[in-house]
């Protein structure tokens, strides 16, 4: 499979065939017991632990379903850390933090603490923080799962929009079969491989 800059694509599959752990090989997060993922033209089982600490931080953005916010953090500190991770200028902290949570509706909970939202509160806020050191591939575990219909789409739309302007490749795994018209590649998943439709 191929997942390409400015293009989203989406894996589909039921629970256990094997969508989350494609997201983590592709994210460097584990090696691939045979086969290899490639990045910018090198395998990625190749790289030494701490070269994929630094990719992971400057150049993928993960959004997990357990969400991964600190809970002693706001929201927009949540936010700010990733870019701080990312070694990104301390003044263009704010600016993309306040950014990121207007784009995801939040702007008025940034102050608040993880506890204090919704799960889909918690949601938008993980991808706020996923997106805002902008990398170039955004891994994300079923982002719109603890959204409604109308939030949903609108996430969609916001991936659409990040992979068309920012040139970000976007992989992401749904049961919603509603949105798989956006992508512009479905893949499916049954027992870990992926499948003809």
């Amino acid at each position: 499979m191929s997942v390409g800059s400015g293009r989203l694509t989406m894996l589909r599959g039921r629970s256990g065939s094997g969508k989350t752990t494609l997201l983590n090989l592709l994210g460097g997060l584990d090696r691939p017991t045979e086969g290899e993922v490639v990045f910018r033209d090198r395998s990625l089982s190749r790289w030494s632990d701490k070269q994929l600490t630094v990719v992971r931080r400057k150049e993928i953005g993960f959004i997990f379903q357990s969400f991964a916010l600190l809970p002693l953090l706001t929201v927009k500190e949540n936010v700010e850390l990733s870019m701080r991770m990312a070694k990104l200028p301390r003044l263009e902290w704010r600016g993309r933090a306040e950014e990121c949570l207007e784009l995801v509706g939040l702007a008025k909970r940034s102050s608040h603490r993880p506890s204090e939202l919704s799960g889909g509160e918690q949601q938008r806020a993980a991808i706020a923080k996923a997106i805002a050191h902008k990398p170039r591939v955004l891994l994300a575990d079923e982002p719109t799962a603890e959204l409604d219909s109308v939030m949903a789409a609108r996430i969609i739309a916001l991936f659409r929009d990040i992979a068309d302007r920012e040139g970000m490749a976007i992989c992401m795994t749904t049961h919603d079969s509603t949105l798989w018209g956006a992508a512009d590649v479905v893949y499916q998943m049954v027992d870990g491989r992926i499948v003809p439709d």
